[in-house]
């Protein structure tokens, strides 16, 4: 798919398909998250995939609405802050390179035809206890991988004059 209707075409799927995914499309999408930017070549990452047929009640404890769990995978973006890059004036990348990993998966994951939906909103606790994440390893963010059962949604977003700025602030 051609770059800009790609990035047009992506959208937060809320509703899937149980149909399985193809490995071939598995690990192209694994491959894409492989191959994003990090801080120096860092990769401080690690991203588990959980297939949801019988763990639908375990996984709910991350993030409790159904369509959470009718796809048939689940992907946990996890980061590892300290083995990442650290700017000099203290901050982490960490969460900015499992933000662009993720974001690389998602988006290759639009172009098999595959949904998705970032979740944040996740309870932290419950997906360490879940996944068995050990110490030092950090939830990021989660999406369901799958096939959409839904349509999208028009999509709201500021014009790029809000946006942007030139320069200066």
């Amino acid at each position: 798919m051609e770059f800009t209707t790609l990035v047009e075409t992506r959208h937060s799927v809320r509703s899937y398909k149980t149909d399985p995914i193809e490995k071939k499309k598995l690990q192209k999408v694994l491959q894409a998250m492989r191959l994003a930017p990090t801080a120096t070549n860092r990769q401080a990452f690690q991203f588990i995939v959980v297939h949801t047929k019988g763990r639908e009640e375990e996984l709910k404890r991350i993030y409790r609405s159904d369509w959470f769990t009718q796809a048939p995978l689940v992907i946990c973006a996890c980061g590892i802050p300290a083995e990442n890059w650290v700017r000099m004036d203290g901050k982490n990348y960490n969460d900015v390179d499992v933000a662009i990993a993720m974001d690389h998966l998602i988006l290759a994951a639009t172009n098999e035809g595959l949904g998705t939906c970032w979740i944040g909103a996740l309870d932290a606790q419950a997906a360490k206890e879940v996944l068995g994440l050990p110490q030092g390893v950090e939830p990021i963010a989660f999406t369901p991988l799958g096939y959409p059962a839904d349509e999208p949604k028009p999509k709201k977003r500021k014009e790029l004059s809000e946006l942007v700025r030139y320069e200066r602030w």
